[in-house]
């Protein structure tokens, strides 16, 4: 897979779906990778948390402080009760996901989520998922357009490839009924 997909579908995807991004949270151990498509968002403030340190770090986070969470990390339930408190009341958080076909460990994770985010929501990389939630923002009903298709510089993210990654087989449908809230 080409690098620049996953940090431009990461980034781009929760960016051009929340109405407002004014400060995103990226947990990473390799901003670098992140850094020239965050650089699209010049009225964002960009904090990082280094993976090693995210439950320390999260820890000393205020509530309610961030539109947009990017997390690379671990996604035990501390964490996700972390992210879950440093988000807004509209925050999306996108993070990295384990393979769909592990139903019960998915189904797990979604559940926890649904306790603070009322959209949750996987979606396809190439090879890859991310898992979406969100306290407020359809990912496919509520993008930006404009800003979406305004972006300069991307070499694969669009506003049809941000609908796109959403679409599952029925396979998926049919595990995570229930469970996945769109």
């Amino acid at each position: 897979m080409k690098p620049f997909i996953y940090t431009e579908m990461m980034v781009h995807v929760p960016m051009c779906t929340h109405k407002n991004p004014e400060t995103a949270l990226v947990i990473t151990d390799d901003m670098d990778k992140f850094s020239q498509e965050l650089a699209s968002y010049k009225n964002c403030k960009i904090t990082q948390v280094d993976v090693k340190d995210t439950l320390h770090t999260l820890r000393e986070l205020e509530d309610k402080s961030f539109d947009v969470v990017l997390s690379e990390g671990s996604l035990d339930t501390a964490v996700l009760a972390h992210i879950a408190r440093i988000s807004k009341d509209d925050a999306l958080s996108v993070m990295n996901h384990p393979d769909l076909d592990d139903i019960e460990a998915n189904s797990a994770l979604m559940r926890d989520l649904g306790r603070d985010f009322k959209i949750i929501m996987p979606y396809n990389v190439q090879d890859n998922t991310l898992l979406l939630a969100s306290k407020e923002y359809h990912p496919t009903a509520d993008i930006i357009l404009q800003r979406s298709d305004l972006l300069e510089d991307t070499k694969y993210y669009n506003c049809d490839i941000h609908s796109a990654a959403f679409a599952m087989g029925n396979h998926i449908r049919k595990n995570y009924l229930g469970i996945i809230r769109n």
